[in-house]
């Protein structure tokens, strides 16, 4: 696997995460990952210094959010190679298991996203209302769009570098309802779309900057306004 490692770019958006985003970015670097790209959103606290410590490229962020910060990231100049893998911040998600995403986007695949939910997958984070909120999210999408996802709002993925040029222009979430925008979006495009199994930490430190009926709203807005758009202009 190490030989596709300067092919890919890793993308971590954060907020407040000093406790939690050295150990990331370590055990990226352990793997040969050093093309790593962080998108601070204005911390108070010292994740961009520490972030920096490590060597790694560090661009504040305009505006706030999650989906802010990735549409940045995507528009940015210093995604080198062919592939782009975002990864949350808070030690959630594991690294090792980038090199399967990547793998599988080989294999053939536009965008390869990680699943709590197929076998070998699992949360160790996701409470009861939490997990009502995906599963009805991902009836709507499925039933909408025939997809077959079995995880929506998760934000472990992999993809290539032209699938992402595809999404950028048409990218308008600020917020975590941009999982959502990228995975339905990506549906509606035509993209190749293939999940692979995850694990979902608890988060090392701290608390989550999601919040849960606000976010939910968002997410159901955004599979609302893609339904009644219609097909991707241009596409």
């Amino acid at each position: 696997m190490a030989k596709h490692n300067s092919n890919i770019t890793v993308i971590i958006p954060t907020l407040n995460e000093e406790e939690s985003i050295g150990e990331v970015i370590r055990q990226l670097n352990q793997m040969g990952y050093d093309s790593i790209l962080v998108v601070d959103g204005n911390s108070w606290d010292r994740t961009a210094d520490i972030a920096k410590e490590y060597g790694t490229n560090v661009i504040v962020q305009n505006g706030r959010g999650k989906g802010a910060a990735l549409r940045q990231a995507f528009n940015h100049s210093d995604l080198d190679g062919n592939v782009v893998v975002m990864i949350d911040a808070d030690g959630s998600m594991n690294p090792k298991e980038i090199s399967l995403l990547v793998e599988t986007l080989y294999s053939g695949a536009d965008l390869v996203k990680g699943s709590r939910f197929l076998p070998g997958g699992y949360s160790e984070d996701m409470n009861l209302i939490r997990t009502i909120g995906n599963q009805f999210f991902l009836l709507l999408v499925n039933w909408f769009w025939s997809a077959h996802y079995t995880d929506l709002c998760y934000g472990f993925a992999a993809f290539r570098k032209d699938a992402i040029a595809k999404l950028c222009p048409y990218l308008k979430s600020t917020n975590f309802e941009i999982e959502t925008e990228l995975f339905v979006k990506a549906k509606k495009m035509g993209l190749k779309v293939v999940e692979v199994p995850s694990v979902e930490f608890r988060r090392r430190h701290g608390k989550s900057n999601l919040r849960t009926f606000w976010d939910g709203f968002r997410i159901l807005r955004t599979i609302i306004e893609e339904l009644a758009n219609g097909p991707v202009r241009g596409n």
